[in-house]
């Protein structure tokens, strides 16, 4: 207690005021800056991550079942009657997956042809993700295209009045020959319309029915993954475990989030990355408490000199030190928590700062707060202020030599 009253006296006492006293606001405000930066930078990465997730999962499912050998397999292997009756499950959707030479009008790019059955749009929604027609793979007898708005513009689509594609894959099976066109299937396929997600979506993926796909990929009867809708609230890690017990040791099942576990990864590596820097630049900031504190304890010789004549030991003289610096630093702290949270959830609610790009899928920088990181910001810079204060203080505050 004594401590304490004596370091808020120097602090904020009236008749304190000196150009100590202005040091020490100034490393008030030195603090409470990076403070506040590593709340709206962890928020800022926070929000993106949600971002990618939002919109990877829109063409991820919650679950994915492959084989677990080979690139394909026979649908009638699966029992999908009763692997709807497992709880949790919602729909299931086979679809057949390949690479795929697109051409139109003297352009062309490779692709990832995904063939799709009629059930693929109640495990995949991607309504509102459809910019240009429509988002149906077959019509009837007549066969479609769906392809990514990044892939329309490489293939030199502007328009869908006259947008046939011609489709090439690798002819299965096929003795090689001298001409090149004999060794590929060819399909002339019109795009019924264009959807807009991520960048490496739009620019990778094409859609087809799947009887459209078996015949130029010549696989009758296969698929090469069965995607699976997951009910809302429901644990997908649970559920992966009872299709996994259910489907056997031939399939691999997967989460949408363990399909691109490695560039979630990166996203985590890359967030806390950033955070060690902001943190390095708040360790070199809070120096300034470290000048502060010196000044102060040179300022107040006399009244060290008066505490120790009163009896006061070495131990309680750096104590009242010590939470002066701490007093600066959870002032500075406290004020830079408040500006980094307002700051943040004022652009999660009203997104008042907007991207600069019509093309970005969405206008407003995403931000995200969490507890945790105002907890990992907080836990983190109050081991900085104690290291740096108790060092401070027992480098200045040496005990009296005996004599």
């Amino acid at each position: 207690m004594l401590p304490s009253f004596f370091a808020r006296r120097y602090l904020f006492s009236a008749q304190s005021r000196s150009v100590v006293n202005l040091i020490a606001g100034l490393s008030v405000v030195a603090v409470a800056m990076p403070v506040a930066a590593m709340i709206i930078l962890l928020s800022v990465f926070n929000g993106f991550e949600r971002l990618v997730r939002t919109t990877c999962s829109t063409f991820d499912a919650g679950l994915t079942v492959s084989p677990r050998e080979g690139r394909t397999f026979r649908t009638a292997d699966i029992d999908t009657a009763a692997l709807a009756q497992v709880p949790g499950i919602e729909a299931l959707s086979f679809v057949l997956e390949q690479s795929a030479l697109l051409r139109h009008d003297g352009r062309q790019a490779i692709a990832t042809v995904r063939g799709v059955d009629d059930a693929y749009y109640r495990v995949l929604q991607l309504d509102d993700e459809a910019v240009t027609g429509s988002r149906a793979v077959r019509i009837g007898d007549l066969e479609r295209m769906v392809i990514g708005q990044s892939m329309a513009w490489q293939l030199g689509i502007r328009s869908l009045a006259d947008a046939d594609v011609d489709a090439y894959a690798v002819r299965r099976g096929s003795v090689p020959s001298l001409l090149p066109t004999a060794n590929y299937t060819r399909r002339t396929v019109p795009v019924g319309g264009v959807f807009s997600l991520d960048g490496e979506t739009e620019q990778r993926y094409a859609l087809i029915s799947l009887r459209l796909a078996r015949d130029l990929f010549r696989y009758p009867d296969q698929a090469s993954a069965l995607l699976l809708r997951i009910a809302d609230r429901t644990d997908p890690d649970r559920l992966k475990t009872a299709v996994a017990q259910q489907l056997g040791d031939r399939f691999d099942v997967r989460t949408r989030y363990e399909l691109r576990a490695s560039f979630y990864r990166i996203m985590a590596y890359e967030k806390w990355g950033i955070f060690f820097i902001a943190l390095l630049v708040l360790v070199i900031a809070s120096f300034s408490v470290v000048g502060a504190l010196a000044m102060l304890v040179v300022e107040k010789r006399a009244d060290i000199a008066m505490l120790r004549a009163l009896g006061a030991d070495n131990r309680l003289v750096r104590s009242i030190f010590r939470t002066e610096g701490l007093l600066i630093c959870g002032l500075g702290a406290a004020i830079g928590l408040v500006l980094g949270l307002a700051a943040t959830l004022l652009q999660q609610h009203f997104g008042f700062i907007e991207i600069p790009a019509d093309s970005f899928l969405t206008k407003s920088y995403p931000v995200e707060f969490r507890w945790g990181d105002l907890a990992a910001v907080a836990a983190a810079f109050a081991a900085v202020a104690l290291v740096l204060s108790d060092t401070t203080v027992r480098s200045m505050l040496k005990p009296p030599k005996k004599h």
